[in-house]
């Protein structure tokens, strides 16, 4: 059984804990599982040596905006401009091309044709998701939280997508029992690109 799990990196507006997305680099690093983060341009500018550090893991690499808005409040023209953006920044930080794989902001939009379409243009899809335990909520435990992602990512099966972000300390306490839990259970992790077609 193949899982993904997919970490977006961006600029946090809740509390986060200082260094909890290193922490969750050395995870999986430490236990040799690949992931795929979408990485907001700005966020990559911030924190490039991280940037380059999940590139160099072996880790996919997704575009998740420049400016992390919501797509479906920008014009075409402003959502090709932000897009192309992040993918020249992220490709100058970390080497990494980002294209097809991009997820928009929130999930906003993307299921707005309009802001497929734009998209599309630039060479891009959204990238949704199959498992959304709400790991930036606040008060979450971090047992509480691989109990959940291990159970609703087993009870999807084969090619589940799970959503997570990097910054929420439940995630950076959790991701090391996530990997162990779903491994346990026969699963293999892997990047999009062995789940789904770009």
């Amino acid at each position: 059984m193949r899982i993904a799990l997919t970490i977006d990196t961006e600029h946090w507006d809740r509390p986060a804990a200082a260094g909890t997305q290193e922490r969750v680099v050395d995870e999986l690093e430490r236990l040799s599982a690949r992931a795929s983060f979408f990485l907001q341009g700005r966020w990559a500018e911030a924190y490039p040596d991280t940037a380059r550090r999940i590139a160099s893991g072996g880790h996919l690499i997704g575009n998740h905006s420049q400016h992390h808005a919501p797509m479906d409040m920008l014009t075409d023209e402003g959502i090709e401009a932000d897009v192309t953006c992040a993918r020249e920044v992220i490709l100058a930080i970390t080497g990494a091309e980002t294209r097809p794989w991009f997820r928009c902001p929130f999930g906003d939009g993307s299921d707005d044709p309009r802001v497929r379409a734009a998209l599309d243009r630039v060479g891009y899809r959204h990238q949704h998701w199959d498992v959304d335990v709400r790991d930036w909520e606040g008060g979450r435990s971090s047992s509480e939280l691989a109990r959940e992602v291990v159970a609703a990512a087993l009870a999807h099966g084969d090619g589940a997508v799970v959503l997570l972000h990097s910054w929420p300390h439940a995630t950076g306490e959790a991701i090391g029992p996530i990997v162990g839990g779903l491994r346990d259970a026969g699963a293999r992790l892997v990047g999009l690109d062995e789940t789904v077609r770009p």
